[in-house]
């Protein structure tokens, strides 16, 4: 697989020569199993720590591996279709096998350096293995794209659907999300309080409306911008109808004081368990000044058996890097 500095010349997508972003269900469930130190390291933690390929139940890994099959399948019977393409590496990343999906996005990127899509899941998966710096550029690359191409936005179809079946994001809204964690995580809340204010502003449901509310308030408190913070709670209430965004919902019930700590983070040995909310609740202590109660939850996040592709999980191993 190429580097990105090598794409970057080779002509990946010839609008990176210039100068050369709701996250989806799309991780496949992590578990403790026997044999986890056989499975492949495909990361490395911000803190240094190799990071297995996640342990997955086995009913669970017979149905992604046969939708891995099919989206073969399909791939070699139509060999010119992008959209094969996409499906391959997103079936790769949610068994855990993430160096695979991001070659497979790699060279489908080669073959269609117009398609944004291939930037976005590979910026996605960049994130995931912790290459923070190329998955900006890459998103960044996306966002170029589709402003030069005024591509229309699309719905994204779901890999793993909600229970409902509805898809909740759209390109547009993936690409501006994803860069600006990648941002966020890399300490430039600058950067990121950008996107996350112009994806609050394009959300076309109240799933999308949360999910980016949540890390603007987040960012604009990391700034001292209090009052601008406050002003995103705003338009939240506790009747939205959330499809899957439950996590951040609640969250932000939190942020206005109308949820206890306990009430959204639960009590006792499994408290943390929930890996979104429980880098909320820290990140929310760490902003309003509590650090000493923030670093326990965020080294209780890192200590725990929650899945490490979560944004959360990688969200808690920046704040422990910095």
């Amino acid at each position: 697989m190429r580097t990105l500095s090598r794409l970057v010349t080779t002509g990946f997508c010839l609008v990176l020569l210039p100068g050369c972003a709701p996250e989806e269900g799309g991780d496949a469930p992590d578990v403790q199993e026997q044999g986890a130190a056989t499975r492949p390291v495909e990361a490395t933690s911000l803190l240094g720590e190799p990071l297995r390929r996640p342990g997955i139940p086995d009913e669970t890994r017979t149905t992604y591996e046969a939708n891995l099959e099919d989206a073969l399948v399909e791939r070699a019977a139509n060999p010119d279709d992008p959209d094969a393409w996409v499906w391959v590496g997103r079936r790769q990343a949610y068994l855990g096998r993430y160096q695979d999906a991001i070659e497979t996005f790699t060279e489908g990127g080669e073959r269609w350096e117009d398609d944004p899509r291939f930037l976005r899941h590979r910026g996605h998966r960049r994130i995931t293995i912790r290459e923070l710096s190329a998955a900006q550029a890459d998103l960044e690359a996306a966002q170029v794209i589709i402003d030069l191409s005024r591509m229309p936005d699309q719905v994204e179809p779901d890999g793993l659907p909600n229970a409902r079946g509805i898809p909740v994001s759209t390109l547009h809204s993936n690409v501006r999300y994803h860069l600006a964690l990648s941002r966020y995580l890399l300490g430039d809340f600058e950067g990121a309080e950008v996107q996350w204010a112009q994806d609050v502003e394009a959300a076309v449901n109240p799933d999308m409306v949360v999910a980016s509310s949540y890390w603007l308030w987040l960012t604009r408190m990391r700034l001292g911008r209090s009052e601008e913070a406050r002003q995103v709670l705003a338009g939240i209430d506790a009747d939205m109808d959330i499809i899957e965004n439950t996590a951040y919902h609640r969250l932000l019930l939190l942020f206005r004081g109308d949820l206890t700590e306990e009430e959204v983070l639960g009590t006792g040995a499994d408290a943390l368990q929930n890996t979104t909310t429980a880098y909320g609740v820290g990140a929310w202590h760490l902003v309003t000044g509590r650090e000493d109660r923030a670093r326990e939850v965020f080294e209780g996040i890192v200590g725990g058996n929650g899945p490490w592709a979560a944004f959360g999980y990688i969200a808690a191993e920046a704040e422990l890097a910095r």
